[in-house]
């Protein structure tokens, strides 16, 4: 898409800092990873910390994913209905758990409330490679106005 395209359809690329600052205004995202060579995605309850991602889950198939080595995805997606604007930001990385002491007593203190019930012991942080992000204009109709 060349920036007469961007113009023509509105939309603006995020600077880094506008990503972080989307990524910092949602509760929910989705986590993509690797099980299998298949692509799954999940959603998770989330913290910026910096320039990382830190979520917090229990064993099972999200954690394995997260932590096979393979890159992860990280998205959030958002719309504010009084400019008729959606945006979308996108970390992609590695993902890994705290080491050291100092991260993992650092991490403990971080404002992570999962929504699902169950043990959820396990942090995990996404230091990403690349982040990016996009706003744009959503046309007439292409945003479900509240039924009554």
């Amino acid at each position: 898409m060349t920036d007469e395209d961007d113009a023509l359809y509105g939309i603006k690329h995020l600077s880094s800092t506008e990503c972080w600052d989307a990524i910092r205004s949602a509760e929910v995202g989705r986590l993509g990873v690797i099980i299998d060579g298949r692509p799954e995605i999940f959603p998770v309850n989330y913290t910026v910390d910096g320039e990382s991602v830190v979520f917090r889950t229990g064993e099972g198939t999200k954690l394995d994913g997260a932590l096979s080595g393979n890159p992860v995805v990280f998205e959030v997606d958002g719309f504010d209905p009084e400019s008729k604007r959606a945006w979308s930001a996108v970390v992609k990385g590695e993902a890994g758990m705290p080491e050291s002491t100092q991260d993992i007593v650092e991490t403990l203190d971080l404002p992570i409330f999962p929504w699902q019930g169950g043990i959820k012991s396990r942090y995990v942080r996404i230091v990403p490679a690349e982040v990016t992000g996009r706003r744009f204009r959503v046309q007439a109709g292409g945003a479900a106005t509240p039924r009554r």
